[in-house]
């Protein structure tokens, strides 16, 4: 049949055949005056297009449901590939929704923010400390119980490794500081415009790793004040994307990376599996020159445990402190 014939049987416009063709998804046989003849064959593969883009599939990813009908089934999705098809685009929907349900999370914490401003209060001018804050934490996270997983933590020693830092060094464990210092752990954290793993805010203890770098990051000189010489981050996100983590949030602490979970190998540090990584619990180690002295853990929530570490030091003077305040 022509063209104009087999478009009309497909429910598709002309110009949608000739795309088909011109993709390779329709193969019409060439008669011998030049004219393109469409077999039932080519009909019935342009209405399977056509359903499957309804679906929202484009062209290329109806490829296997073609090849499957062209195979002699009775249907495009009878093939093993057709099903990875679908499934390959469920994937995809899944993390559109993720990343727009983020976009949505945040525009609400900017606007609940806004809304407890107020409208009539006089605009502060903006000075180099007003320092960029992450979106308020969602309500009713699920909070981490208590494995005892890291009960062994308390007097054991640090292992004399090191780890690429923010600062482009890297940083050896054994020589952060003779005194007393802050470690954090922390799984991951998110990205502007990148959606986070499925099913993250329902991990216990895994949301939050942004509001606790600026929890650290704000409570940072009265944590000096009482005795923590540094405090250091470490997590198994990628240098790269350390460096631009403290760019963008401002933290002035160095951001340690162990993609190989090193330190949790050495430690036996609590660890959790998602979406196929293995990647650290959230966890505080106190650390008094290469022994730890007090660990944090579980943690929640996230957004507060800075202040949580800095009590403590409160009520735990170090020696040097002590002598500092007689």
């Amino acid at each position: 049949m022509r063209a104009g014939e087999a478009a009309d049987s497909a429910g598709v416009s002309v110009k949608a055949l000739r795309y088909y063709e011109d993709s390779g998804l329709l193969r019409p046989v060439r008669r011998s005056n030049g004219y393109r003849d469409y077999s039932e064959a080519d009909v019935r593969l342009a209405c399977e297009i056509r359903m499957l883009m309804s679906l929202g599939l484009t062209t290329q990813q109806t490829r296997p449901f073609l090849e499957c009908l062209r195979a002699g089934h009775g249907a495009g999705d009878d093939c093993p590939e057709s099903l990875a098809a679908y499934q390959h685009k469920i994937d995809e929907l899944d993390r559109l929704i993720a990343r727009l349900a983020g976009a949505r999370h945040r525009l609400a914490g900017q606007m609940h923010t806004a809304a407890r401003r107020g409208f009539h209060r006089p605009q502060a001018k903006e000075t180099p400390r007003m320092l960029p804050a992450p979106a308020p934490l969602p309500e009713n996270l699920p909070a981490p119980q208590d494995d005892g997983a890291a009960r062994h933590l308390p007097g054991r020693t640090l292992p004399a490794l090191a780890f690429p830092a923010t600062d482009g060094n890297d940083r050896a464990l054994d020589t952060v500081s003779t005194g007393r210092w802050v470690l954090f752990l922390y799984p991951l954290t998110g990205d502007p415009g990148v959606d986070m793993p499925r099913g993250w805010d329902q991990i216990p203890g895994a949301r939050g790793c942004s509001q606790e770098a600026c929890g650290f990051r704000d409570n940072l000189t009265a944590l000096r004040e009482h005795g923590a010489e540094q405090v250091l981050a470490l997590s198994s996100d990628d240098a790269r994307y350390q460096q631009n983590l403290v760019r963008r949030l401002g933290l002035p602490y160095p951001m340690l990376s162990d993609p190989k979970m090193s330190l949790a190998a050495a430690l036996d540090l609590p660890t959790f599996r998602a979406h196929g990584w293995t990647l650290y619990k959230r966890l505080t180690l106190i650390v008094d020159g290469l022994t730890v002295e007090h660990a944090f853990y579980p943690i929640f929530p996230p957004d507060t445990h800075a202040a949580e570490v800095l009590d403590w030091l409160r009520a735990h003077p170090s020696a040097a402190n002590r002598q500092t305040s007689q």
